[in-house]
């Protein structure tokens, strides 16, 4: 071997290396500190997702809603739509009162009153009905419009909403309410 060559190996530097940035030391307490706040934070997220499904689930048996359209015999008349609360035990009616307009009467089989109310006329009318003998939608949306007819100025409104169920108050929220 050539002395030369080693010298000339022995005059280059090797090359310099520079160490890896590292990040800065975190303290062991506060990465376990880090770890559980991650952990509760994703058991909580859990355990709400968990809790909003079954209370939707919940709400979806507790309360069936059935909608149907009916038809008079043989097809006559306007359909009349009703929507039925399992849960509340209503059922609710859309009818029509007169042209052009329309009416809501709400049967409440828990509190055994049946309301309505014209969108025509700014005014509801309740009833107490007899368990054993409710009338038909028919029965009870012509007395009611013969009423709204023949509804006297001196007649007081209801004052104490509280015997009317939330589906009646709701639906009679922003006018008077009176007996038939």
């Amino acid at each position: 071997m050539d002395g030369s060559s080693k010298e000339a190996l022995i005059e280059e530097a090797p090359p310099e290396y520079t160490a890896s940035p590292r990040l800065p030391c975190v303290p062991h307490q506060l990465k376990c500190l880090l770890i559980v706040v991650v952990v509760v934070v994703l058991l909580v997220v859990v355990v709400v997702a968990f809790l909003l499904l079954g209370l939707h689930l919940t709400e979806t048996h507790a309360e069936t809603v059935l909608r149907m359209t009916i038809h008079g015999l043989g097809s006559e008349g306007a359909p009349q739509h009703l929507s039925m609360s399992k849960k509340e035990r209503i059922g609710t009616f859309a009818v029509a009162d007169g042209l052009n307009s329309s009416a809501v009467v709400v049967y409440d089989y828990g509190k055994l009153l049946v309301s309505y109310r014209s969108w025509l006329h700014r005014v509801c009318y309740i009833t107490r009905v007899a368990k054993d003998s409710i009338p038909g939608l028919d029965a009870v949306t012509e007395v009611f419009q013969r009423r709204q007819g023949e509804r006297k100025d001196g007649a007081e409104p209801l004052a104490d909403r509280s015997i009317l169920g939330t589906t009646a108050n709701v639906l009679c929220s922003t006018v008077p309410v009176y007996w038939t």
